[in-house]
Parts: C-alpha cells; sequence; structure tokens
C-alpha cells in the first residue's frame, strides 16, 4: 500500500530508477484539463496559460490579455479581476462571476502563496469547465456504446439541454422517434432515466477536443498580447 512517505517522483533521477517528471510533461497534462488555467504574478501578469485558457484569450469573449496581463473585455470586468487578484494576494480566495451577452464565465482566484512567507506571489485562475457536448469523452461514450450515428446526435442533443420537442424538430422527424432512440440509449447505457444517463455523462473524464487549430501560443506567455 502506498504510504505518505513513498516517493512518487523526484525533481531528479535516482539510483532507484524513479525518473523525474519534466515541465514539459507537466505543461501536457495541464493543456488536457477541461478548465483554462491562468497563473499570474503580482501585477497581473500571465506567467503561464494552459490549452483552453489560450483559446479563451483568443477568442476575446470575456478576457484578453494586453502587454501581458490578464484583462476583461470590459473596465468593469476589469476592475473585478483586479479586486479578486488583489483578495487572492491577500490570502483570500474568490470567485468571479462574469456575463456578456450568452456567454457566462466563471473564475475562481486561488492564492499558491502566503502573504506573509517569502516565496514569490503568485495567483492561480481557474475557468469554468467547457460545455459538456466539448468534452471529448461524449463522443467516445457513444463509440464505446456503439451509438449509431443518430443515436449519437440525440445524446448530445440531450447534452445541450434540449428536450424531446426540440430534438425532433431540429432533426426533421417524429417525436415518436426520438422516445425510441432515447429508450434504446438508456438501455445500452444501462440507465433508467434520462437524468441518469445525463448523471453518467456528467461523470465521465474531462478529455479536451483537438482546438489546436487556434494559432499557436508558447506556453510561458509572458508577452502574449493579442491586437
Amino acid at each position: 500500500m502506498w504510504q505518505a512517505t513513498d516517493k512518487i517522483w523526484t525533481g531528479n533521477s535516482t539510483a532507484g530508477g524513479v525518473t523525474t517528471l519534466s515541465e514539459a510533461h507537466l505543461l501536457r497534462v495541464f493543456d488536457e484539463i477541461d478548465y483554462g488555467m491562468l497563473l499570474l504574478d503580482g501585477q497581473g501578469r500571465i506567467l503561464h496559460a494552459n490549452h483552453l485558457a489560450r483559446h479563451e484569450l483568443a477568442q476575446r469573449r470575456l478576457l484578453r490579455a494586453c502587454s501581458g496581463s490578464l484583462m476583461g473585455n470590459t473596465p468593469e470586468h476589469s476592475e473585478r479581476i483586479q479586486q479578486a487578484l488583489d483578495a487572492a494576494l491577500r490570502g483570500q480566495r474568490r470567485l468571479v462571476l462574469m456575463r456578456e451577452g450568452d456567454r457566462d464565465l466563471s473564475m475562481a482566484f486561488t492564492p499558491l502563496s502566503h502573504p506573509l512567507e517569502d516565496d514569490v506571489p503568485t495567483v492561480l485562475v481557474v475557468l469554468s469547465r467547457q460545455n459538456v457536448c466539448d468534452n471529448l469523452a461524449v463522443r467516445m461514450f457513444a463509440r464505446a456504446l456503439a451509438l449509431s450515428p443518430t443515436e449519437e446526435v440525440v445524446l448530445l442533443a440531450l447534452c445541450r439541454g434540449l428536450d424531446i420537442n426540440e430534438i425532433a424538430a431540429e432533426n426533421g422527424v417524429a417525436v415518436s422517434t426520438v422516445r425510441s432512440q432515447i429508450k434504446t440509449l438508456r438501455e445500452k447505457a444501462g440507465a433508467s432515466s434520462i437524468r441518469r444517463l445525463l448523471q453518467r455523462i456528467n461523470s465521465l473524464p474531462p478529455v479536451v477536443p483537438a482546438l489546436r487549430i487556434v494559432t499557436p501560443i508558447t506556453h510561458n506567455p509572458a508577452g502574449y498580447t493579442h491586437p
């Protein structure tokens, strides 16, 4: 059994064959996390942004990077970000809720250093989890259950929050057809209801889709600025 004193990995390879986990591997792990993550310094400059955070910044919907610093797309949003950053630098956690039109974004500011300690002030900012339908694991789930293409379409529609009538109208089929497809979905997934089916979907491990078509940005975007 693993004990708290057991070594999983260390900063250097040892005679016992323990292999170091390189910074490059850690950055790749962060890129596969289903939440945008940014590491900020005490002035709000971006020290690191994982793949989904870079994607969010590139969209410029609610966030942007200006001269390497995290900003909102309005003065109000920027002020709320600064207030949360200031609180985190005092050792307090903050949740910021932002909205622009039909776009919502929540941001958790977590201090990674203590104001009374000597380490360099840093703050972790975690963005909202991506939409369930954007989780590649949902399509992998469909493949694992051997769903037909039309059944997969219905599954994704349920994940989007559509009801049976809306799914039927969107796909130009009868309501009875959608009901039959959902019944097959539940049977294949071993779910007694749509609610149970969606619970299974929500519990799937997050898999980030290949959004790397976005213009590549270096892992350490200290000087990263959008036009």
